[in-house]
């Protein structure tokens, strides 16, 4: 074949594969005009110029929002975007709302939000809650692709929702996926953040080839296998965290897996299955004094566990992990744990060394390093999770947050045992494998969506 023909050849192959891609595809953006899109909330600029959309930082304005004058609901959108300011952070909204009496009657935008952050924190793809829940994917739970980002270059976004998942792509990398109740349609958004000195004043975000697909075409993007997916549809898992190894602990309705500590089966009181929950009744405070501290059937070594966990106020509990029940001693079973508190009544949360008995600690040994803005309080869900690698290198999150890490086992381990009220047990949380426990304080904590993975 001659060369011009294979250069002919390529060529088609290449732009056939282009069409293929874009097979679907719709312009949300003509390139001229802001035509179908409108702003709202502050007082940003908003341009057009060289085929982009321009946004501009002002002083005193709340975030701003260019938004779409449609909705959509299952789609793939997918543009691209630049930032001049890396102090700052931007987003895109999708399937979201306004509130118009908000901001003093400007309007306040409210929904899912793709996290733009050029920021240290690297948290770029991640979905963000805005004026409402806060972080849904924060990247610690995903800190492989915090480099995905690139500074003063364009960058590729990618959004895709279906039903009740949603999954997120930067520059062709898997970043996100959660899977949410909370809204099935909304506008699309550009968004300029508000900003807190005179020196950010002026700076600029371009976004171009702004494209969607919707309606039957939606078809979502296959993940990598090792993502942690977030799910807040409550003790459920999606296609993708079945077809990953997860299994759920408690499946809403029963007892099933789980048995009393110390006994043959599941306590006859004490414990109250109810709309979704498990939930460990009050007896004022005594200690496994009602029904008792309950533990999987199953033991477990290497795993990543995540559990949903609802304090009344006052309340104490915990979930411990490598529970042998080998100790026989009275009141709760012996383990690492997961403090669960509430950190501002009970008294426990003061006691210890340096706040090592707070929310989401490992209880008498490491202090939880947490912000305020991640605590959910009584009568709230909050989330906690615990992962532990074969190598047995351990990390405690708290709402999508890593809060602490350790090595079990090392020196530093041992000495913070040797200082800890644990001493007195030989090799305290170093055993191969060991149930996993919900714990009886005395006070009604509830408990949901607990669902464990196995690590190779």
């Amino acid at each position: 074949m001659k060369y011009t023909a294979i250069v002919s050849l390529l060529i088609c192959c290449c732009f056939g594969a282009v069409a293929q891609q874009q097979k679907g595809f719709v312009s949300l953006f003509d390139g001229q005009s802001l035509n179908g899109w409108k702003q709202v909330s502050g007082s940003a600029k908003y341009s057009v110029a060289n085929n982009m959309i321009v946004g501009e930082t002002v002083a005193s304005s709340p975030n701003t929002f260019l938004i779409t004058e449609k909705e959509f609901g299952d789609f793939i959108l997918e543009l691209d975007i630049k930032m001049e300011d890396t102090s700052s952070n931007s987003g895109i909204q999708f399937r979201s709302h306004i509130n118009p009496e908000g901001n003093d009657g400007k309007g306040r935008v409210y929904g899912y939000q793709f996290e733009i952050d050029p920021s240290a924190r690297k948290w770029s793809g991640g979905v963000y809650d805005e004026a409402r829940r806060d972080w849904l994917y924060p990247l610690s739970l995903h800190p492989q692709v915090q480099n995905a980002f690139k500074i003063n270059d364009f960058n590729h976004v990618r959004i895709e929702c279906k039903g009740r998942e949603i999954r997120t792509w930067l520059n062709d990398i898997a970043v996100a996926c959660v899977a949410d109740s909370f809204d099935a349609s909304g506008f699309i958004a550009l968004q300029v953040h508000s900003i807190n000195n005179e020196k950010q004043v002026g700076k600029k975000i371009w976004w171009k080839n702004i494209r969607i697909k919707t309606g039957s075409d939606v078809t979502l993007t296959p993940l990598p296998s090792n993502m942690y997916a977030v799910n807040n549809l409550p003790n459920t898992l999606t296609d993708y965290e079945k077809k990953n190894g997860w299994k759920l602990l408690f499946d809403g309705t029963s007892t099933q897996g789980w048995r009393g500590a110390y006994k043959s089966t599941f306590p006859q009181g004490g414990w109250l299955v109810k709309n979704g929950t498990l939930t460990v009744l009050s007896s004022e405070g005594k200690e496994s004094a009602n029904g008792g501290d309950i533990v999987t059937i199953d033991e477990y070594s290497a795993f990543d566990l995540s559990f949903e966990f609802k304090l009344t106020p006052g309340a104490n509990s915990g979930v411990k992990y490598f529970v042998t029940l080998s100790e026989n001693n009275s009141g709760s079973a012996i383990g690492l744990e997961y403090q669960v508190l509430d950190d501002s009544l009970h008294p426990d949360a003061k006691l210890g060394r340096d706040g090592n008995r707070t929310m989401a600690s490992l209880y008498d040994l490491i202090t939880a390093n947490k912000q305020k803005r991640f605590i959910h309080q009584p009568g709230e869900w909050n989330t906690g999770r615990v992962v532990v690698y074969p190598n047995n290198h351990v990390e405690h999150y708290l709402n999508g947050i890593k809060v602490l890490e350790y090595d079990r086992g090392s020196q530093a381990y041992k000495d913070l045992v040797a200082i800890s009220k644990y001493k007195v047990w030989p090799n305290f949380g170093e055993a191969k494998q060991g149930h996993i426990l919900l714990q009886d304080h005395g006070n009604e904590v509830s408990f949901r969506s607990i669902k464990i993975k196995t690590l190779q």
